[in-house]
């Protein structure tokens, strides 16, 4: 039997500005799915609109494996991670809400 062990697992929650466009959010969707081919640190990456089931959730999660807080480092200023938060991101964002833990991997 294998030893488990631990990821780190970076969650990040968006509220968007009134009067954001739904080609803003394409916009955005697109360029988030190309993080995962620039980024080698990224070992899972998952993102999503809110499928609003429950009133007052925010709009967008975004869920990221990393194999420890070095990938993490990385990852966060990645000059495409930057250039995404900058050009997408902050025009965008009215309330951003983030929380990394560690979990036992798969």
């Amino acid at each position: 039997m294998s030893a488990s062990r631990q990821i780190l697992r970076h969650v990040v929650l968006l509220r968007w500005k009134p009067g954001t466009t739904a080609a803003q959010l394409e916009a955005l969707t697109r360029a988030i799915a190309t993080l995962p081919a620039q980024i080698p640190e990224l070992r899972a990456y998952r993102f999503g609109a809110d499928a609003r089931l429950v009133a007052g959730n925010f709009d967008f999660a975004i869920v990221a494996d990393f194999d420890d807080e070095a990938g993490f480092a990385s990852y966060a200023s990645h000059p495409a991670h930057q250039r995404f938060i900058g050009e997408h991101t902050k025009p965008l964002v009215a309330e951003r809400a983030a929380v990394q833990f560690r979990i036992e991997s798969p």
